[in-house]
């Protein structure tokens, strides 16, 4: 019978209802259309009634507010403390804030405009520890594909991976480059480096304008369709320098200008994708392969062992 619950809150200014929709928009809820231009509407996973008895442990200050229960929302997060951060930087008025010693979950409360109070709860969970690759290609092997269609923004992309990889620690001699038509023979480049099994990782560098006709569309999605299928196929990580812009202005901004150098950038790229699988590489299995024992943990017998033999 029942279909849904909503409780509406109110603010007396526009602006107060902006504000307070923007901070519900930035901890993750989610905007619900509305034809109205005097309400927003917001969803949640999953939405609680709950009724409450005030606590003597808070201030006398929240007991007062409290006692209008229009003002209150409460709000469960996963965690917690980045909806704090967020809380700090609108520089919301914070009411309450206390970590229960037992269980570790954190409560605070704080004031939004129009004197509407949010009390936050939730338990910060634990993030296992990660690990990722260094920025180190001593002793690595690369190789770069570069397109000389566009060359004068291609050769930019070239000179910063080639710089990126000897900041990184590569030697000239562990560096191959070779140079193909078009972007569009990239990935063709790029699978024979890889199935070569002599390189760690392939750079693959090009620039491709917006024209006037589907042309533009029809590369992009071949090169980037190819690249992403040689890396996958090949186990060999491949780095994505590949220009996709509208104009030349955006690709010279990208060669080296104000938004960086993308070649540069994909050579770091590589270098990390190469440190991080001979990373994963070297992690012990979870069944060690010289391990003799059967899956319900018991030895071969020696009576089993010499009918094998025999046999």
């Amino acid at each position: 019978m029942l279909k849904s619950l909503h409780i509406g809150r109110y603010v007396s200014k526009p602006e107060d209802l902006r504000s307070v929709a923007g901070f519900l928009e930035a901890i993750g809820f989610e905007r619900v259309p509305s034809e109205s231009d005097h309400s927003v509407i917001f969803s949640a996973p999953i939405g609680l009634l709950s009724i409450n008895a005030l606590s003597r442990e808070y201030p006398r200050e929240m007991l007062n507010r409290l006692q209008d229960v229009n003002r209150l929302i409460v709000i469960e997060v996963a965690n917690p403390d980045v909806v704090f951060e967020i809380a700090q930087k609108r520089k919301l008025k914070l009411l309450l804030d206390k970590t229960s010693p037992t269980t570790g979950e954190r409560s605070f409360s704080v004031e939004l405009p129009g004197e509407i109070i949010v009390t936050i709860h939730g338990k910060p969970r634990e993030v296992p520890a990660g690990f990722e690759g260094a920025l180190a290609a001593k002793g690595k092997r690369f190789a770069i594909v570069v397109a000389r269609f566009n060359s004068f923004i291609t050769e930019r992309l070239l000179q910063g991976a080639l710089d990126g990889l000897r900041r990184s620690g590569a030697k000239p001699k562990d560096v191959d480059v070779v140079r193909v038509p078009g972007s569009f023979e990239i990935p063709s480049a790029a699978r024979a480096f890889a199935d070569s099994k002599r390189y760690d990782a392939v750079i693959c560098l090009g620039c491709l304008l917006r024209g006037d006709t589907a042309h533009y569309d029809v590369i992009v999605n071949e090169v980037t369709r190819g690249i992403g299928q040689s890396a996958q196929e090949s186990g060999v990580p491949h780095a994505f320098g590949v220009l996709t812009c509208g104009t030349l202005e955006q690709a010279i901004d990208r060669a080296g200008l104000k938004m960086g150098n993308k070649g540069f950038e994909a050579a770091l790229a590589a270098v990390e994708m190469a440190s991080l699988k001979k990373a994963v590489t070297r992690r012990p299995a979870a069944v060690s392969k010289g391990s003799r024992r059967s899956a319900t943990g018991a030895r071969p017998s020696k009576r089993t062992s010499r009918r094998k033999r025999k046999s």
